[in-house]
């Protein structure tokens, strides 16, 4: 091969790599999550919740026991550098995805409403994932959801597993969860005033605060987890 025709080579490949970049680039969240979930061997489908969809991702250990992990991811990117409202608040980070493809338990992972490419869809508004992200519509919806999955399941034992909001979420749910023996949090965001003092955010006025809810059941297994150094959502 001439010098002239390596060249023209080289020039293809680094155009070829230049446009993935540029492809993966544009990539919508949701699109970049469906591609880190089909090479995780997750599967993904759609369950109706109130008048909200939801979207779901298993993992393949479905039907090897009778507990069901379910994980609660965190608010995503509700807002832009803290002052826009964003139009698409699915998270960046699929640190819950790489936790799930190490769970060797019945895994799902279970989506808000108006994430995952849903935002633009009605009843959808920015309230949801912003002051309102943990209010009663959200709690409610997410809990008919999972009650569609456990039926699919048949599952006799629930863990909630939630991220940084999502453990605020899953403090909300308990109540409304049949067959729950424990809640999981990494980093939950477990006194939503507290955090928005701590900031000097505007209060989430519209959302619930596990805080300030009724105690659990204190047979109801809990566990945690808060980082030293978690400057976001400190050590209560």
């Amino acid at each position: 091969m001439g010098l002239e025709s390596s060249m023209k080579v080289v020039s293809r490949l680094i155009y070829i790599f230049c446009l993935t970049l540029l492809i993966a680039g544009c990539a919508t969240p949701e699109a970049r999550l469906k591609q880190e979930a089909k090479y995780l061997g997750f599967d993904r489908r759609i369950v109706q919740g109130t008048d909200f969809k939801h979207v779901v991702y298993t993992n393949k250990a479905q039907g090897k026991g009778d507990e069901l992990h379910v994980y609660l991811d965190g608010d995503g990117t509700p807002w832009i550098n803290n002052r826009w409202i964003s139009e698409d608040p699915t998270t960046r980070n699929s640190l819950l995805f790489r936790l799930m493809s190490l769970d060797t338990e019945p895994a799902v992972y279970l989506g808000r409403p108006c994430y995952h490419g849903f935002s633009d869809t009605p009843p959808c508004q920015p309230g949801l994932w912003t002051n309102e992200r943990y209010s009663a519509v959200v709690i409610k919806t997410m809990a008919v959801a999972l009650e569609q999955i456990l039926k699919s399941l048949r599952t006799k034992r629930v863990v909630l597993i939630g991220y940084s909001g999502g453990g605020t979420l899953a403090m909300l749910l308990a109540g409304q969860v049949q067959n729950l023996q424990g809640i999981v949090t990494i980093a939950g965001n477990l006194d939503i005033e507290a955090w928005s003092s701590l900031h000097g955010y505007a209060p989430l006025i519209g959302s619930k605060n596990p805080a300030q809810r009724p105690p659990l059941n204190p047979a109801l297994f809990q566990l945690h987890f808060a980082g030293g150094k978690d400057q976001n959502v400190p050590q209560v």
